[in-house]
């Protein structure tokens, strides 16, 4: 019998956006989706814990190039917040360590969760990917070994009690980048004096990406081959919150070449003092990405090799 035909990776460039189901890690979701769209080159934009669900953009192709700007970017979620019971993750894939009884009001989940509101200063979990002397947190904690970790800030921007039926409380948060909810969950309960654990948590937003317009790996599955790329989005849908500064063809053909351009001596208007901006070419291309100084002086910072559609 004849081994199966290996398929030949091609050039996908775009951005998928998927709702990961439960119980998928957020690599196996990328690899699915990989194989799905028979791409040559794929990245996520940071991870989903295995137990949550949601918005996980996925990056093809030249789109790779600009992920990281999603990891800096700030995110919502909706968790569910179970009261009383301790784990030793902070969600539902570690074992119990404490039991209380949950007798709060809302009054008092309110006044809680209000001192939880701006600027904040966490401590990370040991069942976290954060790295120490190379290796990841959570290796440290599956061999039993606890590690003293520094408090970190981060910042709530909105922290909204949804419902409430205890012994469960439901939050949306939106917070900026290096939050762990888990830890808000704990910290929260811990407030409350019953302690807490996650037992839901789904990722709704990502700066400018919602999660109503995600698809599914069965959805994408039950596409016909040459009809799933049309799922991927642009690849400039990611800088979609940068300024556009659109340059003409000598321009354009300057900053491919990673050229510095002083945009005043070129007779073209900044679109912001400085700070990054999204580059096209006069055929509203994306040429890439580009610090902008006080002086009006663009340096190229992450450019397309190519400039696809998709």
């Amino acid at each position: 019998m004849n081994p199966p035909v290996k398929r030949k990776r091609v050039p996908v460039h775009g951005v998928l956006l998927l709702d990961k189901p439960a119980g998928m890690s957020s690599t196996q979701a990328l690899a699915k989706a990989k194989w799905l769209l028979n791409a040559e080159k794929a990245g996520h934009t940071g991870t989903l814990d295995p137990f949550a669900t949601g918005l996980l953009p996925l990056c093809f192709g030249e789109a790779t190039k600009f992920a990281q700007d999603l990891l800096e970017a700030d995110k919502t979620y909706e968790a569910v917040v179970r009261l009383g019971i301790t784990t030793a993750t902070g969600d539902t894939e570690g074992e119990v360590i404490d039991t209380r009884p949950a007798e709060v009001t809302r009054e008092q989940v309110e006044a809680v969760i209000a001192t939880f509101r701006g600027p904040i200063r966490q401590v990370p979990p040991m069942h976290s990917a954060l790295k120490r002397d190379g290796k990841p947190l959570y290796e440290y904690a599956r061999a039993g070994i606890t590690l003293e970790r520094e408090a970190r800030e981060v910042v709530i921007h909105s922290l909204e009690l949804t419902a409430i039926a205890l012994p469960e409380i439901t939050l949306r948060v939106t917070c900026s980048k290096g939050t762990y909810v888990r830890v808000l969950g704990e910290d929260i309960g811990a407030a409350l004096g019953c302690g807490a654990h996650l037992r839901a948590l789904r990722r709704t937003g990502i700066d400018t990406l919602a999660l109503s317009s995600a698809t599914t790996l069965e959805a994408l599955a039950s596409l016909a081959d040459g009809e799933r790329a049309a799922s991927l989005l642009p690849v400039d849908s990611l800088l979609s919150s940068f300024p556009r500064l659109e340059l003409d063809a000598e321009l354009a053909r300057r900053f491919r070449q990673g050229q510095r351009i002083a945009l005043g001596r070129a007779g073209i208007v900044a679109p912001c003092r400085e700070g990054r901006v999204r580059v096209v070419g006069p055929d509203g291309g994306l040429l890439g990405t580009g610090m902008l100084a006080e002086d009006a002086l663009l340096r190229p910072e992450r450019l397309m090799a190519t400039i696809p559609t998709h």
